[in-house]
């Protein structure tokens, strides 16, 4: 469904697109920093390629999560002084640095929904996640259970377990995974069960992508990029959010597991 209507938009828009292309083409070739978390990534390493071949920038990235105080957290980078021109991350984290006067306010977009989903070891069995009470039973029969230390692990940690009814019986066993994506860690069999975006979860060799948990307790989340109030090349960075957001593109962001804004995508 969701395919079907991207390949219809496509075909309306290609000629916009090429024309964006054009457009982007004739402006001045400029170094263009970003910073983004894990979420975009997987789409984001496929179409920055693009955008380079077509305008001629260049593109510096920096990988670190939305939120927490690790070394390469994003909000860690910038009490650094890093220099960045794109902050491509969680929305609400985003939110705050436009309050904050990091981020230029009118150079938001929200790009894509991502929703939370389980992986396990490759070639171990899968467990049944169709209902919250299938969810339950896999998670209290886990030896071991991670998430990561953003946006969808402090769902899974603050409110998931609770909505399950199953917070005591995950103390001890269940824990966030500071600065490293969930998936590596069930890959290494440190761990029988990792919640983590999908678009993460897929982007890992190693592990089995049981599937998205239900919708009762479901928690999407937003990402969003916006320009920074710092930037030296607010131009092409305005750029390179727009053509990421191009319509011929969406394919790529679909197939790594999130769903365009743009395109009216469920929330």
């Amino acid at each position: 469904m969701i395919m079907g209507r991207l390949t219809q938009f496509a075909r309306h828009l290609v000629a916009a697109t090429v024309l964006l292309g054009a457009s982007l083409a004739t402006a001045e070739a400029a170094e263009v920093r970003v910073m983004i978390s894990g979420g975009l990534s997987s789409a984001y390493k496929k179409l920055v390629p693009e955008f380079e071949k077509a305008t001629g920038h260049k593109v510096l990235t920096a990988y670190g999560p939305s939120m927490g105080t690790t070394e390469n957290a994003i909000p860690v980078r910038l009490a650094r002084g890093e220099p960045v021109d794109v902050l491509i991350m969680v929305g609400y984290a985003l939110g705050q640095l436009v309050e904050q006067g990091k981020v230029i306010p009118a150079s938001r977009v929200d790009m894509v929904n991502s929703p939370i989903g389980v992986a396990v070891k490759s070639g171990s069995p899968k467990p049944d996640i169709a209902t919250p009470e299938a969810l339950s039973k896999a998670l209290i029969a886990a030896k071991s259970v991670v998430y990561s230390d953003s946006a969808s692990g402090v769902y899974v940690q603050n409110e998931m377990f609770k909505k399950l009814g199953i917070e005591e019986q995950m103390k001890g066993k269940a824990r966030m995974v500071p600065a490293e994506p969930v998936a590596e860690v069930v890959a290494r069999g440190e761990a029988e069960i990792g919640f983590q975006q999908m678009s993460e979860l897929m982007a890992v060799h190693g592990v089995d992508v049981v599937g998205v948990i239900p919708d009762a307790v479901q928690k999407i989340t937003v990402f969003s990029a916006g320009v920074s109030a710092t930037s030296k090349e607010p131009d092409a960075g305005k750029a390179l959010i727009q053509f990421l957001m191009a319509p011929a593109n969406a394919p790529v962001i679909v197939k790594s597991g999130l769903f365009p804004i743009a395109f009216g995508a469920k929330k």
